[in-house]
């Protein structure tokens, strides 16, 4: 039977059943298309890193003996447009049966399903054999619960997986040891220089330039820094454990100018294009710690286990049980619009400026970044969720919709009404002080609320708890907050809104 199978651009498992074989009746097309470039606007080097790594991919199975039909993006014949390529492959090959791999992203899916509602072949959808879950395990969960609890999902993964387990029991006898990886970065340690692969991609560029996408954000053409191969993103997996790993854990919290990467893997483009597994990573690291305790604590495993099996996972099954109406949600009612500075990084809030210019520079920026610094100002700035949620999915390289939306709109945002995160993560900036080393060579001064050069975030902050009162008045983890508001003098609280609002009508020239 002659077959089509479609591979997208986040789909790049090498290690999946489908490539087992070589069969001759079996064609693998693969696209790079204005479809997916333009639906929302991407940096530079993120539209480069999937380019080339999807190149790497095809290449990897033409090599292997594999039948491939690659369009780039400056193909003459290349439709440009997923619905209209697969039909003109059916009909010009004869095909019989067109395959493809569940999607991450609902719009894909949705267009999949429609593509095979149309075709006059039969259509076979088959797993990724990515995820350690389903798309609906979550859901299954937490079926009949009155809350997501993303630690109680987390250890079920433990349990099942058997993962840093003795019996039926977490290792060393603790489940979490999240209040381990709270540090500030004092250069207690040093910092290992990370991993580089110094690729041109000149033209790469060239092409992207020639088709008039857009794009922001910068890139060092002749030194692109990111893994776009399996091999690479396997010596990325090593270089972590062997220099990384040590004060993962410990400084993963950390806020520090001197150094854009700290003790971060830089794995989650290579884990979410699918070039390397989650149970890859995991498996590593664990294997690593376990020859290495000597001088690894659990703590520091732990820590980045969490992330992987426990808020990866957790997430994407948010995103499948919620999604459609997901995308829409805007619980606290913010409607304000992005400042310029998002997209320049032109601003005089140290924190800001930092997170900002490196997301603009190196298309990344770390957990805390995106969520303590840039999400919390967004929240207490009361911007639209929807363009949040566009600059993240654009400005990030490892930022693919069903991973992206939930920490954005959710996570940071609030947006969903608590689905994700159990009280709105923001503060003022008494958190970035004691996180980072950023505050003492601000314009602005930490420590003052209502003055000319006052931290933003001040403000900021009560304004937006006084503003959303409503939305807390029955959330227990807010109650302390709302209390301290209520005791506020009201000449205090009408100052500090009154400097609030002065600040929100000047976002532009903070």
């Amino acid at each position: 039977m002659r077959t089509l199978r479609l591979l997208l651009g986040d789909q790049l498992n090498s290690q999946h059943s489908w490539f087992d074989e070589i069969n001759p009746n079996v064609m693998y097309v693969m696209a790079e298309m204005r479809q997916e470039t333009d639906y929302v606007k991407h940096h530079i080097q993120k539209v480069v890193a999937f380019f080339l790594s999807m190149r790497n991919f095809s290449e990897e199975l033409m090599n292997k003996g594999h039948q491939v039909v690659y369009y780039k993006i400056s193909d003459a014949n290349n439709p440009q447009n997923l619905e209209t390529l697969i039909f003109d492959l059916v009909e010009k090959n004869k095909i019989e049966q067109f395959e493809y791999q569940f999607t991450d992203e609902y719009r894909l899916d949705e267009q999949l399903k429609s593509i095979g509602e149309k075709l006059s072949v039969p259509t076979k959808v088959v797993d990724s054999e990515h995820f350690y879950t389903s798309r609906n395990e979550l859901a299954d969960f937490f079926k009949g619960k009155k809350q997501l609890l993303m630690e109680s999902f987390y250890r079920m993964m433990r349990k099942k997986h058997y993962v840093l387990m003795v019996g039926d029991q977490p290792l060393d006898g603790k489940w979490n040891f999240d209040h381990n990886n709270r540090n500030q970065y004092k250069n207690e340690v040093p910092i290992p220089f990370p991993l580089e692969f110094h690729k041109n991609v000149s033209e790469i560029i060239t092409e992207i330039e020639a088709q008039n996408i857009t794009t922001f954000g910068s890139i060092d053409a002749e030194n692109f820094n990111w893994p776009t191969s399996r091999n690479e993103s396997l010596q990325l997996i090593d270089y972590f454990c062997e220099h990384l790993l040590a004060h993962f854990g410990t400084y993963q919290d950390s806020l520090f100018s001197g150094h854009k990467f700290l003790f971060h893997s830089r794995l989650s483009f290579a884990m979410n294009s699918k070039m390397i597994s989650p149970k890859e990573v995991v498996d590593a690291v664990i294997s690593y710690y376990y020859q290495n305790q000597e001088t690894i604590e659990l703590s520091q495993v732990e820590g980045f286990v969490r992330q992987i099996i426990g808020w990866r996972e957790y997430v994407r099954g948010i995103y499948w049980k919620e999604m459609p109406n997901y995308a829409q949600m805007n619980a606290l009612e913010n409607y304000n619009s992005l400042p310029e500075f998002f997209w320049t990084g032109k601003t005089k809030m140290k924190c800001m400026q930092h997170s900002i210019s490196q997301s603009l520079s190196e298309a990344y920026a770390h957990h805390i970044q995106r969520l303590m610094v840039i999400g919390n100002f967004s929240l207490l700035a009361q911007l639209h969720p929807d363009e949040v949620d566009a600059w993240y999915l654009g400005v990030y390289i490892d930022a693919i919709e069903w991973v992206e939306m939930p920490n954005t709109r959710g996570m940071s945002q609030y947006a969903d009404g608590g689905i994700v995160a159990t009280k709105p993560y923001v503060s003022s900036g008494s958190y970035i002080n004691k996180m980072s080393n950023y505050c003492g060579s601000c314009h602005y001064k930490v420590k003052e609320k209502l003055s000319e050069k006052a931290c933003p975030f001040n403000s900021l902050y009560w304004h937006f708890l006084d503003e959303k009162k409503q939305h807390f008045a029955n959330n227990q983890r807010m109650s302390m907050m709302l209390a301290l508001l209520r005791k506020m003098k009201p000449e205090e609280l009408a100052a500090t809104k009154e400097k609030a609002i002065s600040i929100l009508e000047g976002m532009g020239s903070l």
